[in-house]
C-alpha cells in the first residue's frame, strides 16, 4: 500500500535527508518548483506551447519559497509573471528568502493584501501561500483574497494550481482551517498527505499529482496511514484442493417478513466473494419470502437467540454477519448470542446497520461483548450514535492545526471497541485496535458516485463477512472488501443499483487475478 505522510512525518523525512548531506533545503525547493511547472504543462499542454500570464501568491514560509521558484521558472520561459507575498520578505525562512532575492532580480514582489487583483486576469494562478504546516485559521483580509480567487477559478479561462496543498486546508485531516482555497490541480511532493484524501481534501484539491523531489522512501513507522490499493490475489483465489467447507461458511441473519432484502444482498455478496457456503438465518415469518428469492444461498430457521445458538453449534460456520435489515429489537437479542453470550464459541463477526443502532443507548454494553475478530461498519450517523464524544470532536470547527481527523477518530473508535472499525464514506477509513490504519479513497481517479444507492452498504458487509469466513484477517478483509466494493461500482458505472455489485464482482476478481 502507498504510505500517506502527515505534515510532521514529511518534515522528518526532509530533515533527515538534509542532515545526512544528501540534499540541501535549496535543492529541495528547486525540485519542488520544477515539479509544479512540469505538472502544470502535463495537465494543460496548451500552456506549454507559448507564453501566458501567471499570478503567483507566496506565503511567509517554505511553501512561499516554492512559489518563488515557480515564478522564476515561468519567467525564464517568457511568461508575464506577477508575484505577491503575504508577509515581510525579511522574515522569510533562509531558503525562501534566498529564492525571494533571486526572483527580485527578475521582477517585483507585490504586497498580497494591498496590491493583489489590480491587473488583468491571468491564465494561471499559483497558490503557494500556506503549505502542509498550517497551524492557524486563515482569516481577515487574506481570507477575502482567497475567496476572490475562487471566483477567478470559476471563470472559463482561469486555472489554479496549489503547491503541496490548497491554502487553508489541513494536510493531516482535509479539514478547512478558516478560509480555504480551491484548486484545479494540486501538486504535492514525495508522497500524498492524508488530507488530500480526507474530508474536503479532494473537493478543494481538484486533480492530485505527486512529484518526486529525490527523497528516499521513508521507512514505515509506527502509526503510519496507508492508502488501500488493489488487494493481493492470494487472499481471493480459491485453492483447488479444498472443498466448499474449506472456503468457509458464512451465516447472514435476516429480519422478518418484508425485511429480508438487505440480508439477501449481504448474503449474495458473501457468496460471490468466495465463501464456500452462505446460509441466510431467517425467522419463520420470512422463510417463504426468502425461499422464493434465493437458490445457491441456504436457509436456516432462526427465530430467537436460542435458535441462533442452535445454528451456531455447527462448528463449520466460520463467520456471521448481523445488521442489514435485521431490525433493532431482533438485533438486541441476536447480537449477544453471535458474540459468544449464548454458550457457543464466537465467530468472526461483521456488525452493520441495525446491529450497531440497537446499542446506541448503551454502546459500552456492545463494546464489552466485542472480540478481536469483529468488524464494525458504521456510516456517519451510526458512528455518532456509538461514539458520540469522538464524533463531537470530529465535527467541531477546528481552531488549530493539525486538526482532529477521520483517521484520528477511527483509530480512537477501534481502540475503544477493541476491534476493526470501518468508518464509511467516499473517504472510508479502516483502523485496528493496534493503531494500523488505512484510507480507501473513492475519489480522484477512483471516484464512484454510483455507490450512493440503497443497499450498497449491505453488500459491503457481505463482502467482509465472506472474506472473514475464508479466514482472512479482519483488517485485511475490511481493506480488500472496501477496495473491491469501489471497483465493482466503477466497473459497472452509471445506473448501478446494489444488486449489481455482487454480479460485477467476478469481472473485477478476474482483473485482480490478471
Amino acid at each position: 500500500m502507498t504510505e500517506l505522510l502527515t505534515a510532521a512525518r514529511m518534515r522528518a523525512v526532509e530533515e533527515a535527508a538534509m542532515a545526512s548531506g544528501e540534499v540541501t533545503g535549496l535543492e529541495l525547493m528547486e525540485r519542488a518548483g520544477r515539479g509544479v511547472v512540469e505538472a502544470v504543462f502535463e495537465e494543460w499542454p496548451d500552456l506549454a506551447g507559448t507564453s501566458h500570464r501567471a499570478v503567483v501568491l507566496c506565503g511567509p514560509g517554505n511553501n512561499g519559497g516554492d512559489g518563488f521558484v515557480v515564478a522564476r521558472l515561468l519567467r525564464d520561459r517568457g511568461w508575464d509573471v506577477e508575484l505577491f507575498l503575504f508577509g515581510d520578505p525579511e522574515k522569510l525562512p533562509p531558503d525562501a528568502k534566498t529564492n525571494c532575492a533571486r526572483w527580485a532580480r527578475m521582477g517585483a514582489v507585490g504586497d498580497m493584501i494591498r496590491d493583489v487583483g489590480q491587473g488583468r486576469a491571468p491564465q494561471l494562478l499559483v497558490d503557494a501561500v500556506f503549505g502542509t504546516g498550517l497551524s492557524r485559521p486563515v482569516e481577515g483580509r487574506l481570507a477575502q483574497v482567497l475567496a476572490a480567487f475562487d471566483g477567478f477559478r470559476d471563470s472559463q479561462e482561469g486555472r489554479t494550481v496549489a503547491v503541496d496543498i490548497p491554502s487553508g486546508l489541513c494536510a493531516d485531516s482535509g479539514r478547512a482551517l478558516g478560509a480555504c482555497a480551491r484548486a484545479d490541480l494540486t501538486v504535492t511532493f514525495h508522497a500524498a498527505k492524508p488530507g488530500h484524501h480526507l474530508s474536503r481534501g479532494p473537493l478543494q484539491s481538484g486533480k492530485l499529482r505527486v512529484k518526486g523531489i529525490g527523497l528516499e522512501p521513508g521507512a514505515g513507522a509506527e502509526g503510519v496511514v496507508r492508502l488501500v490499493e488493489k488487494p493481493c490475489s492470494g487472499h481471493l483465489e480459491k485453492r483447488a484442493e479444498r472443498h466448499k467447507y474449506g472456503h468457509g461458511h458464512a451465516l447472514v441473519l435476516s429480519g422478518g417478513a418484508g425485511r429480508t432484502g438487505a440480508a439477501r444482498l449481504a448474503a449474495r455478496g458473501a457468496l460471490r466473494i468466495g465463501a464456500g457456503l452462505v446460509t441466510l438465518g431467517v425467522p419463520p415469518s420470512a422463510q417463504m419470502e426468502a425461499a422464493c428469492q434465493v437458490t445457491s444461498i441456504m436457509l436456516a430457521r432462526v427465530e430467537s437467540g436460542d435458535g441462533l445458538a442452535d445454528v451456531l453449534q455447527d462448528e463449520r460456520l466460520s463467520a456471521v454477519c448481523l445488521g442489514p435489515g435485521l431490525g433493532v429489537e431482533r438485533a438486541r437479542e441476536l447480537v449477544p448470542v453471535a458474540l459468544g453470550r449464548g454458550g457457543v464459541d464466537p465467530r468472526a463477526t461483521v456488525l452493520d446497520a441495525d446491529a450497531l443502532t440497537a446499542f446506541a443507548e448503551a454502546p459500552d454494553e456492545l463494546f464489552g461483548m466485542l472480540h478481536a475478530a469483529c468488524v464494525l461498519t458504521p456510516h456517519g450517523g451510526e458512528f455518532a450514535r456509538l461514539f458520540p464524544d469522538i464524533a463531537e470532536r470530529l465535527n467541531a470547527t477546528p481552531m488549530a492545526g493539525p486538526a482532529y481527523s477521520k483517521v484520528d477518530a477511527t483509530r480512537d473508535a477501534a481502540a475503544r471497541a477493541g476491534c476493526v472499525v470501518l468508518f464509511k464514506g467516499a473517504d472510508t477509513v479502516i483502523a485496528a485496535p493496534d493503531g494500523r490504519c488505512s484510507i480507501n479513497s473513492a475519489q480522484y481517479d477512483r471516484a464512484a458516485p454510483w455507490l450512493a444507492t440503497a443497499g450498497a452498504g449491505d453488500v459491503l458487509a457481505g463482502f467482509i463477512a465472506g472474506l472473514l469466513a475464508r479466514g482472512v484477517e479482519p483488517m485485511q478483509a475490511a481493506e480488500a472488501a472496501a477496495w473491491l466494493h469501489v471497483d465493482c461500482a466503477r466497473s459497472f458505472g452509471p445506473g448501478l443499483i446494489a444488486e449489481d455489485l455482487p454480479e460485477e464482482l467476478p469481472r473485477v476478481l478476474r482483473d485482480v487475478a490478471g
